[in-house]
């Protein structure tokens, strides 16, 4: 929300916009509407606010991609990182360590579901995802009793990221179509999930028919089966769909009983947004690998985790001669500054009771959305923690 206005560009401004529009390619953005556009130039920002160049004050209504979950120049992040830059600001993890990767790692795997045991460090949620993939097909190589397991499972309207492997995996036509061609064969389940349901079914069958379809394509591609990737609880950019509660508790039965990899894309929905710090913990479910970043910085910088059992690592731990490493890697991973600032944004969640003020939220917010149920255009609200879509129609009753 603009909270104030300046009908008139400063000279600073017009030059800054002559030169994004000729040289910076925005990501996700149709860049001929763009062009004319008036889009803001944010300058700096403070708490939950962003200021433009014209000393316009907004509200960060998204958390700058979901990313800032203390805000802006927060005290403790930033004295992290100044402390930080006095050591070093980037040392290399191929063959070396440094302290604050070594801290982060041990103090996510102490607040991380049971089961998980070591970290491997990226840089985005597409990444992270991405070396995801590849562990667990790896491992299935690599394992006391190897199988070339070869497909991954996920469901239909998923988004994962945008290297082709995680977009192998997605289901946004919009996004991926342009690159079908190039990328490599899943099985797609669908979506448990009852506001638009296919002809012939009822919100009770349609759930019924979800739940059908994920045991029979496991049951019958269970030994294909490499691994089994989901948002829990919440589709993030599906549309916040909001899954049945056991939902991911079947999925969880299920992979356990045919021993697939369950893959926890948490990049989203960590951190809070559901009402725990992982959505994970509200069904008890402890997944096999676990996918992390956007909050995990506080927003400061680009820092992203893949965690696993120690099961999958063993699968790695190997005498080099035999072939045995995960050769992937970027020349950021474990950055020292990124990772001093997730040490610093992890201890202000438990500082701050963040959670407990996500709870608190999330009755606030409940309540509010209450009152919108009234609105003519207002097909549907879901909701799960302080996570909630609102789906405008303009028809109520046929859902267009």
């Amino acid at each position: 929300m603009n909270t104030s206005f300046n009908p008139s560009e400063s000279p600073e401004t017009s030059v800054l916009r002559f030169h994004d529009q000729n040289f910076v390619w925005h990501p996700f953005t149709a860049m001929l509407e763009y062009a004319d556009d008036q889009a803001p130039i944010i300058e700096w920002g403070e708490g939950f606010y962003l200021y433009d160049t014209d000393g316009n004050r907004y509200i960060d209504g998204h958390s700058s991609l979901w990313c800032n979950i203390h805000g802006h120049r927060v005290p403790e992040i930033d004295e992290a990182l100044r402390e930080q830059l006095e050591r070093i600001s980037h040392s290399t993890l191929l063959g070396l360590a440094n302290v604050p990767s070594v801290t982060l790692a041990q103090e996510l795997i102490s607040r991380a579901p049971a089961g998980l045991a070591r970290v491997f460090y990226s840089d985005s949620g597409a990444t992270a995802v991405e070396a995801a993939l590849k562990i667990v097909y790896q491992y299935h190589r690599q394992k006391p009793q190897p199988e070339p397991r070869d497909l991954f499972v996920s469901l239909t309207g998923a988004y994962h990221g945008d290297t082709l492997g995680s977009v192998s995996v997605g289901g946004v036509p919009l996004f991926h179509h342009a690159y079908e061609s190039l990328l490599f064969q899943t099985l797609k389940v669908p979506a448990p999930v009852a506001y638009r349901i296919p002809s012939g079914h009822t919100t009770a069958t349609w759930l019924e028919h979800c739940e059908a379809e994920l045991q029979r394509t496991l049951e019958e591609h269970h030994s294909r089966i490499a691994g089994f990737l989901i948002e829990p609880l919440v589709q993030g950019a599906a549309g916040l769909l909001v899954h049945p509660p056991g939902y991911l508790r079947r999925v969880r039965e299920l992979t356990a009983r045919y021993r697939i990899p369950l893959i926890a894309d948490e990049v989203a929905v960590g951190f809070g947004r559901t009402g725990t710090l992982f959505a994970c913990e509200q069904e008890q479910v402890n997944p096999d690998v676990l996918c992390i970043a956007k909050g995990l910085t506080g927003g400061y910088l680009p820092v992203a985790a893949t965690l696993c059992t120690q099961e999958i690592y063993d699968a790695f731990v190997a005498p080099p001669t035999e072939g045995k490493t995960f050769y992937h890697g970027h020349t950021y991973t474990g950055n020292p500054l990124g990772c001093a600032a997730g040490l610093a944004s992890l201890r202000l969640l438990e500082k701050n009771r963040v959670l407990d003020n996500v709870r608190d939220n999330t009755d606030w917010l409940r309540e509010r959305l209450r009152a919108w149920w009234q609105l003519p255009h207002v097909g549907d609200i879901r909701q799960c923690g302080v996570m909630a879509g609102i789906e405008l129609v303009a028809d109520r009753k046929t859902q267009a």
